[in-house]
């Protein structure tokens, strides 16, 4: 039996669910290799010679002469040109796509990220920063703001069609629950995650490599707290 192209390595976070969906969506066999933060398997030789970040995820394409891709949104941009599936065509929807996928890669994801990480990761290993706390939270409401109002009178983040900004996207603002952003009034922000949370092959990506119902606020978050902050306390300094 042949291997199929994509040999993917990811993990369970909000940026190792992307590549995921887009290979779920569009029904595209690959190879999953689970990368243990624990054991630092991200930071291993041979991973760095295909990541040099040292980070999740990343794609090898056997069926491109094992070509390396790393970085979320590069590695959905490689799939939706690859299988052209989730990337529109007509040049100024194309450019939209790009511009929210960017949106989401250097606005939501970072902003995001740090209020989860002052939040569940620095303060349970005792570093309390009430400052960095209130600047994370309030900049990621701001930016879902903007998506709420992009949203308005339409079902998509760009080309009125479903595209791979809406599957950047989605992991990181529907896990508003862990980083203790609120959506209070931002209906049509709220509207979208009801449209993407009744996507199949969604619910199903999310379980791969490991379903974490705590980022969906779907789950008793106590003893993953707990597990989370242990795992990347080496991470925090004191």
């Amino acid at each position: 039996m042949s291997q199929p192209d994509i040999h993917l390595y990811t993990a369970a976070t909000m940026n190792g669910y992307k590549p995921v969906i887009f290979l779920e969506e569009a029904e595209v066999p690959y190879e999953l290799t689970f990368i243990d933060f624990g054991k630092k398997e991200q930071k291993a030789p041979d991973y760095l010679k295909l990541n040099p970040n040292g980070r999740i995820p990343t794609i090898v394409d056997r069926g491109n002469d094992d070509f390396a891709v790393f970085e979320s949104g590069a590695i959905l941009w490689y799939l939706a040109e690859k299988y052209d599936r989730f990337l529109p065509r007509e040049a100024k929807a194309r450019s939209e796509t790009l511009q929210w996928l960017m949106f989401q890669m250097g606005g939501i994801g970072p902003m995001m990220g740090q209020a989860m990480y002052f939040q569940r990761i620095a303060a349970p290993n005792g570093q309390q920063e009430p400052f960095s706390i209130t600047r994370y939270v309030e900049e990621s409401r701001r930016l879902l703001e903007v998506l709420n109002t992009r949203l308005e009178g339409r079902e998509w983040l760009a080309g009125d069609q479903y595209t791979i900004a809406d599957m950047a996207t989605y992991p990181w603002a529907r896990a508003y629950v862990w980083a203790k952003v609120s959506i209070e009034g931002l209906d049509h922000l709220k509207a979208w995650f009801e449209r993407l949370d009744a996507r199949p092959q969604i619910q199903k990506a999310l379980t791969i490599p490991k379903a974490q119902p705590a980022f969906w606020g779907d789950a008793d978050e106590s003893q993953f707290l707990r597990e989370n902050a242990a795992r990347f306390a080496t991470d925090v300094r004191k």
